[in-house]
């Protein structure tokens, strides 16, 4: 880097966008720069701009075969990324839909764009053009004949973007939906009936049961109830034959007195 490189512009000069490769120090910064850049999108979008997550972003950093590439712009002592292409020379990830047979019938070797991302304070300034400029002279270095990255349909200003610049559909494959008509599980809303008036409530009240009772209580009311006694049986005194049989003394002795 010579020395015009590693001074920053003054006033009334041209600002320079760099290029280099993403180093491992690099990561969180990016990582938050493709936060801004993609929120808005994922938020519209039904399918994820990659890398979904932090996690698989920091696996691809690791993968072979994976190019990820910073565009700056020098600021004061420090840069600012403008810019982050990521690209591969064959099929990556797990989750990916591409069908290599395809590009293989048709005989082309295609440089795969993963990612291409631009702040959104610098577009429309020359920064997505320079990136892709900078992935068409790599894809010929190493021997590619196509550019094949993926966009979004309702991404009206990405699709002009890439129409520019000679990029054509490549398949007619589309997301496509239909609305199936089934009932809700939970019923509509049913109006609340109005409170019954005091009166009304009290009438229509039910009747209190009478408190439980001791059995000691019930005893009583036995007694209280119980059916008068017998007449008196006439004097024995009075009728000799009628008197009851003398019991035997304790002694043994059962004359009558």
């Amino acid at each position: 880097m010579n020395k015009a490189e590693s001074s920053s512009p003054g006033a009334g000069e041209e600002s320079l966008i760099y290029v280099r490769r993403i180093h491992r120090r690099d990561l969180n910064r990016v990582w938050e720069f493709l936060k801004k850049v993609f929120r808005d999108v994922n938020r519209e979008t039904v399918e994820y701009q990659r890398p979904r997550s932090k996690k698989r972003f920091l696996e691809v950093y690791e993968e072979e075969g994976v190019e990820q590439l910073l565009f700056e712009v020098r600021q004061g002592d420090g840069q600012e990324i403008v810019g982050y292409a990521e690209c591969a020379f064959e099929i990556t990830g797990t989750d990916n839909w591409m069908n290599e047979r395809y590009f293989t019938k048709h005989d082309m070797r295609p440089l795969f764009v993963e990612e291409l991302a631009v702040h959104p304070d610098y577009q429309g300034r020359g920064v997505g053009a320079f990136m892709l400029e900078q992935l068409e002279h790599l894809a010929r270095i190493h021997g590619c004949t196509h550019l094949v990255l993926e966009v979004a349909e309702n991404n009206i200003g990405a699709l002009k973007f890439y129409r520019k610049r000679s990029f054509y559909r490549l398949d007619a494959a589309i997301f496509m939906a239909k609305k199936v008509a089934v009932d809700s599980e939970l019923l509509p809303p049913r109006a609340l009936k109005k409170p019954r008036p005091p009166e009304a409530s009290s009438a229509s009240a039910k009747p209190k049961r009478s408190p439980r009772r001791s059995p000691k209580a019930r005893t009583a009311e036995k007694r209280t109830s119980a059916p008068p006694p017998a007449p008196l049986q006439p004097d024995a005194a009075a009728d000799p034959e009628r008197a009851p049989p003398a019991r035997a003394d304790a002694d043994g002795d059962d004359e009558p007195l």
